[in-house]
C-alpha cells in the first residue's frame, strides 16, 4: 500500500461515523446518543484511499507510483503485444536550446494522452521522441560565454554546440519522464546522429536529381545580426516596428513617348515615390507603375513644380505633404511606357519607368522604387526586363565599397540609413521624411530586424511542388479543420525555400566549388561518396576529412575535371526545417515512412507540418501523415504573453514540485499540469497560472471524493464472487448501467476526435451529477443499513464496481498516476494489475435499456417534485403518496413497488423519503391541497411509436412513525428501538 496521510485518516472508524450522522439529518450537538451502540453495525465505507495529498505528497506518490507501476516499462511492453492494429504519432522534435516550459507540457502531454488511449484500447503505439539539434540558436547559446569567438575554428564550433544540445536534451527528457510521458527513451531519435543525417542526404539526393533543389542569386530574408539566410519560418513580425519613410523625387528625364505631346513645354516633372527603407534606394534600378490603373500630372500650388502621381493617390499625397495639387491631366499607367527618371541620388544614372501588377493603390502614391537585389517582387520585374541585380549590401548589413565611398561600411539600418536620406536632402529630390509605424520581420533568434538581401543560395523549388502538396493534403484530416485551410494558404504564397544556411553547426549541403571560378559541382556520385562517408563518420567528417576522401574521382570525371585540389567543400548548411522535415525518413522507416498523427502547435502549419509535406510529396508523392491535431499557444491567465519582465511565466517543474514558498508556489503534482492541458480548449491559445492550476487542482480533488466513496462501499466486496447477475439487479443499479454505457460511448468518441477538453466535461458532469448528486445520495441507505451480503447491497456494489473500473479507465489517458494509485486501493485488487496493461473501459450493450431509462426518469421527476417542495429539509421526515393516472406511468412505478406502501421498495429509494404509496386514486383523507404537487410526465419508447403523457400528484405527508436509531428512517414503532428492517438485521447479528 502507498502512504496515507495520518491527518487525513486518524480516527478513520468515528469520523466515518460523524460524516454519515451528518449527512443523514442528525443533530450534531447531541450530547448522549442512544445510538451509539448501533454504530459498529452500519457498514460504512472503508478505504485508505486519501482524499488528497496535501504537501509534497502529491509529487512523492506519483513518483511511487511510476516506479511500481512500470511506467518507465509500459512503452516496451505494449511494443511486444502480438495486435493486429498499430498507432504511429510521430513526435515533432523540440528544439534543444533551453530548458523544458510549459508549452512543451502542453504538447508532450496532448501525445501522451492520445498514446496512452491508443494503448489502452489494445493498439501498438508507435512513439519515439526526438530533439531537433542543429541551427543558429544553439550554436550563439554554445558560444555566448565566450569571449574570443571569432577565433574558433569550425570544428570547435560544432564541439561545442553538440555538447550544449546534449545537456539540453537530458534536462528536456528528464522533465518529459517525469510528466509521465510513455515513449520509446531508449532509442530516441536526434537531428544530429549520423544515420539520420545520412537519411536526410539521402532525401536530399532524390530531391535534387529530381529537379527539385537549385541554386540561384536572388533576394531572400537576411539577418545581419546573425549573418545568415532565413526562411520565411524562422521570421516573427514585430506588428510596432518603426520604419523612417520618405518621399522621394525621381525626375523624369526623357518623357514617355505617349505623353510626349501632353507634356511638351512643360516644365521639369518629376515622379513621387514613396518607400519605408531609404537605404535600398541606392540600389534602384527602375520606378513601377500599374498598366491598369490612372495617373495624373499635377502642378503643386506652393511651388508650381508638376509631379506624376496615381490619380487615386492624388489628396493623400498632397496631405501628406502638406499642400494641394491641381490636377493639369490624367492618363492610363500603359501611358507611362518607355519613359526614363534621372536616379534621386547617383548622378547619370538612369531609372527606366516599367509596368508590374505588384503596385498597389492603397498606400504610398501608386509608383513604386525597385530595387531588384533587396524585394522579391522587384527581383522578378528585374528577372523580366534583364535589369543588373548586383547587392551593395554584404553579409553583416553595410554597404560594400560598390555603394560609394560615402555609403562604405555603413549599416543599412543605422546610419547607413541616415546617409541615404542626407544625400537625398543634398540632391534635392527628399520631399518628406516621416516615422512609419508597421509590420516588419524581425530574426525570431535574435529579435533584431531583417532585410532582404540578393545572395547565391541553394533553394527548393515548392512552386513545381505546391499543386502535388496541395493535392496530397486533401486525404489529410485535420483537427481543428481550420488549420487545413492556413496552411493552404501558406503553400499557395510560397514559390521557393531558401534551404542554405552560412553556417557551420548543421549537416553540410554536399557542394564542391572551383577554387578560381568558383563553379559549383554536385553531382549523383559526389552526393552519394559524401551519404556514405556521414552514415560511417557523422557530418563532422565534412570539416575535419581531406577533400581526397570527400570528393571521389568519378563526380570529377562526370564534370571533366581531373585535379581534386581545384575544388573547396562548400561551407553552407542546411535549414534545420530541412533537418527535421526529412524525420520521417529515418524514424517512421519501419512503419511505411507513414504516421497516423502529427501534432503539434500551430506555428507548424508553415513550420514543420510543411517541410515534412514538402520534402515527402517530392520524393514519394504523398504526405507523411493522416492526420493533423493543431494546439494554440500558452498564455498567461489573463490572455498575455509570458515574459519573465512581467513575472508570469510558469515553470512545470514548480508547477510539479513546488516553488521555495509553499504558500504561493504550492506542488501540484504532474496529473495537475496534466489536467490543465486537457480541460484546455487547446485548439487555441491555451491560459495557464495560479487561478488556473488551483482549480485544476480542485476538480481532481472532487473527483477524488467521488473515488474514495466507491472504494469505500467496495470493501468486503469481490466482483468474481458476489456480483449480482444484471437481470437481477435493482432497477436504479442497472440503470447506473445504463448511463454508464452512454457514458463511456461518449468518452471513446471524445477521444479519438482529439477533443480532451470534452473528456474532462463529460467526466465531471458524470461524477457530479449522475454520482454525487444523484446515485450516492440513493444507495446510501442500503449501502450501509443492509446486511453486508444482501443481494440488495450487492447488487449496488455490483454497479459500483462497475462504476469504478470505468471511470478509471476513462481518465487514465489524462491522470495516469491517479489511475493506477486508485488500483492500488481496489479491495479485490490482483498484484498484477494496471490500468493501462489491462485495456479499455468493458461496458456491455445489454446494459442500454430505453425502458429502464423511462421508468427512472419517471420516478426522477417525481422526486424533484417533492424534494423541491421541501427545500432546506430533510426528506427522511416526511412520507410521500404518488397518484398516478391508469396507464404507461403507473405501470412502469409498479416495476419499482408491487405493494401499496413501502419504506423499502425501489421506488421509495428514488424518492428517498421514509415512505412512499403508489396510488391511482388520492386517498379521502388528504384535505390540505398546499401539499399536493401537480404534473405530467411524457414516456417515449421504441423510437416515437410509444408515446404517453400520464399526470401525476405528489402528496407530501410528515412522516408517521418515529426515527430509527439505526438507519435515520422514520419508519420506527418507537422512539426507543430500532425499525422492523433494522431489527431483522441485527437479529442476525
Amino acid at each position: 500500500m502507498l502512504r496515507a496521510s495520518p491527518a487525513v485518516w486518524l480516527p478513520r472508524r468515528a469520523w466515518r461515523w460523524a460524516r454519515w450522522m451528518a449527512t443523514s439529518g442528525a443533530n450534531r450537538s447531541e450530547k448522549a446518543r442512544p445510538d451509539a451502540r448501533y454504530r459498529e453495525t452500519v457498514l460504512l465505507p472503508r478505504s485508505d484511499f486519501p482524499v488528497q495529498l496535501p504537501g509534497r505528497l502529491q509529487p512523492e506518490t506519483e513518483l511511487e507510483i511510476q516506479q511500481k507501476c512500470g511506467f518507465s516499462e509500459l512503452y516496451s511492453w505494449q511494443r511486444q503485444r502480438k495486435t493486429k492494429q498499430g498507432f504511429c504519432l510521430h513526435d515533432g522534435p523540440p528544439y534543444a536550446n533551453g530548458d523544458p516550459h510549459v508549452g512543451h507540457a502542453l504538447n508532450k502531454i496532448s501525445k501522451d494522452i492520445t498514446n496512452r488511449f491508443y494503448v489502452m484500447q489494445g493498439y501498438t503505439v508507435h512513439y519515439v521522441p526526438g530533439w531537433d539539434c542543429h541551427g543558429l540558436p544553439i550554436e550563439l547559446k554554445a558560444l555566448s560565454e565566450l569571449e574570443e569567438k571569432q577565433h574558433l575554428s569550425a570544428m570547435e564550433i560544432r564541439q561545442r554546440a553538440k555538447k550544449f544540445a546534449q545537456n539540453v536534451i537530458e534536462k528536456q527528457k528528464s522533465a518529459f519522464i517525469r510528466w509521465g510521458i510513455m515513449a520509446d527513451w531508449d532509442n530516441s531519435y536526434y537531428t544530429f546522429d549520423r544515420r539520420y543525417e545520412a537519411k536526410q542526404l539521402n532525401v536530399f539526393h532524390q530531391m535534387y536529381d529530381k529537379g527539385y533543389i537549385y541554386q540561384d542569386y536572388k533576394p531572400v530574408f537576411w539577418s545581419p545580426s546573425t549573418n545568415t539566410a532565413l526562411a520565411e519560418a524562422e521570421l516573427e513580425y514585430n506588428q510596432q516596428h518603426i520604419s523612417r519613410s520618405v518621399y522621394v523625387r525621381f525626375p523624369l528625364l526623357k518623357p514617355p513617348p505617349k505623353l510626349a505631346s501632353l507634356i511638351d513645354g512643360t516644365q521639369a516633372i518629376s515622379l513621387i515615390v514613396w518607400t519605408t527603407q531609404p537605404w535600398t534606394i541606392p540600389a534602384n534600378q527602375a520606378v513601377c507603375y500599374m498598366p491598369n490603373s490612372e495617373y495624373s500630372i499635377v502642378k503643386c500650388t506652393d511651388t508650381g513644380e508638376h509631379f506624376i502621381v496615381a490619380a487615386d493617390r492624388v489628396q493623400s499625397t498632397a496631405a501628406i505633404l502638406d499642400t494641394e495639387f491641381d490636377v493639369i491631366s490624367t492618363c492610363k499607367g500603359v501611358d507611362l511606357e518607355s519613359g526614363t527618371c534621372s536616379h534621386p541620388t547617383i548622378p547619370g544614372k538612369q531609372s527606366p519607368l516599367l509596368p508590374a501588377n505588384h503596385v498597389t493603390m492603397s498606400k504610398g502614391t501608386g509608383l513604386v522604387h525597385t530595387a531588384p537585389a533587396h524585394g522579391m517582387e522587384d527581383y522578378s520585374v528585374a528577372s523580366h526586363h534583364q535589369l543588373p541585380m548586383d547587392c551593395l549590401v554584404d553579409e553583416g548589413g553595410h554597404f560594400t565599397e560598390a555603394a560609394g565611398s560615402e555609403l562604405q561600411n555603413k549599416a543599412v539600418l543605422e546610419e547607413g540609413n541616415e546617409t541615404v536620406i542626407q544625400m537625398l536632402q543634398a540632391a534635392k529630390n527628399l520631399l518628406k521624411e516621416e516615422k512609419y509605424t508597421h509590420s516588419y520581420p524581425y530574426d525570431w533568434r535574435t529579435k533584431k530586424p531583417v532585410i532582404i538581401r540578393a545572395s547565391k543560395q541553394w533553394f527548393i523549388n515548392t512552386a513545381n511542388l505546391k499543386a502535388a502538396a496541395q493535392e496530397a493534403l486533401k486525404k489529410v484530416k485535420c483537427v481543428p479543420a481550420s488549420g487545413m485551410n492556413r496552411m493552404l494558404e501558406m503553400l499557395d504564397r510560397r514559390t521557393y525555400w531558401c534551404i542554405s544556411r552560412q553556417r557551420c553547426w548543421g549537416v553540410p549541403i554536399p557542394v564542391f566549388y572551383h577554387k578560381t571560378t568558383g563553379e559549383s559541382l554536385i553531382n549523383r556520385k559526389s552526393i552519394e561518396n559524401v551519404i556514405k562517408i556521414v552514415e560511417q563518420h557523422g557530418s563532422d567528417a565534412w570539416w575535419t576529412l581531406p577533400i581526397e576522401q570527400l570528393l571521389p574521382g568519378e563526380a570529377l570525371a562526370k564534370v571533366g575535371a581531373h585535379d581534386v585540389q581545384d575544388y573547396v567543400p562548400g561551407q553552407d548548411v542546411l535549414d534545420i526545417w530541412f533537418d527535421s522535415g526529412t524525420s520521417w525518413a529515418y524514424v517512421l522507416e519501419d512503419v511505411g515512412e507513414r504516421a497516423d498523427l502529427y501534432l503539434e502547435g500551430k506555428d507548424q502549419l508553415g513550420g514543420w507540418f510543411q517541410s515534412s509535406l514538402l520534402t515527402s510529396v517530392a520524393t514519394r508523392k504523398k504526405a507523411p501523415y493522416k492526420t493533423l491535431v493543431v494546439h494554440g499557444f500558452t498564455l498567461g491567465e489573463k490572455g498575455e504573453k509570458m515574459s519573465k519582465s512581467i513575472g508570469n511565466v510558469i515553470d512545470p517543474d514548480v508547477v510539479i514540485n513546488g516553488g521555495n514558498d509553499h504558500s504561493t508556489e504550492p506542488p501540484y503534482g504532474a496529473d495537475t499540469l496534466r489536467w490543465w492541458v486537457a480541460e484546455s480548449n487547446v485548439f487555441t491559445e491555451v491560459l495557464i497560472g495560479p487561478a488556473v492550476l488551483n482549480s485544476a487542482r480542485d476538480d481532481i480533488n472532487k473527483l477524488r471524493n467521488t473515488l474514495r466513496f466507491l472504494l469505500g462501499n467496495l470493501a468486503g466486496f469481490n466482483p468474481e464472487t458476489d456480483a449480482v447477475p444484471i437481470a437481477d439487479m435493482y432497477v436504479i443499479d442497472q440503470y447506473m448501467l445504463h448511463l454508464l454505457q452512454g457514458y463511456a460511448n461518449k468518452v471513446t468518441n471524445a477521444y479519438k476526435e482529439y477533443d480532451y477538453g470534452k473528456v474532462i466535461r463529460l467526466l465531471q458532469a458524470f461524477h457530479n451529477r449522475e454520482l454525487s448528486s444523484f446515485y450516492f445520495s440513493i444507495v446510501k441507505d442500503r449501502l450501509y443499513c443492509e446486511e453486508e451480503k444482501d443481494p440488495k447491497r450487492r447488487s449496488c456494489q455490483t454497479a459500483l464496481a462497475e462504476v469504478l473500473d470505468t471511470l478509471v479507465r476513462s481518465f487514465a489517458p489524462i491522470l495516469p498516476h491517479l489511475s493506477e494509485e486508485v488500483f492500488q486501493y481496489l479491495p479485490f485488487r490482483k498484484e498484477s494489475d494496471s490500468v493501462f496493461r489491462s485495456g479499455w473501459m468493458n461496458t456491455s450493450p445489454v446494459w442500454k435499456k430505453p425502458g429502464l431509462e423511462e421508468a427512472v426518469e419517471g420516478a426522477c421527476a417525481m422526486r424533484d417534485a417533492f424534494l423541491g417542495s421541501i427545500a432546506g429539509r430533510n426528506a427522511l421526515e416526511h412520507q410521500v403518496v404518488l397518484v398516478i393516472e391508469p396507464g404507461l406511468l403507473f405501470e412502469l412505478m409498479e416495476v419499482l413497488q408491487q405493494e401499496e406502501s413501502s419504506s423499502t421498495s425501489q421506488l421509495n429509494e428514488i424518492m428517498m423519503a421514509s415512505q412512499t404509496s403508489l396510488l391511482t386514486e388520492a386517498p379521502r383523507d388528504v384535505i390540505a391541497d398546499e401539499n399536493i404537487i401537480k404534473g405530467t410526465f411524457l414516456i417515449n419508447l421504441e423510437g416515437g411509436d410509444i408515446r404517453e403523457e400520464s399526470s401525476y400528484k405528489v402528496i407530501v405527508l410528515p412522516a408517521a412513525k418515529s426515527k430509527c436509531l439505526r438507519c435515520r428512517k422514520y419508519t420506527a414503532d418507537s422512539p426507543e428501538t430500532p425499525c422492523a428492517r433494522c431489527m431483522e438485521i441485527l437479529s442476525g447479528k
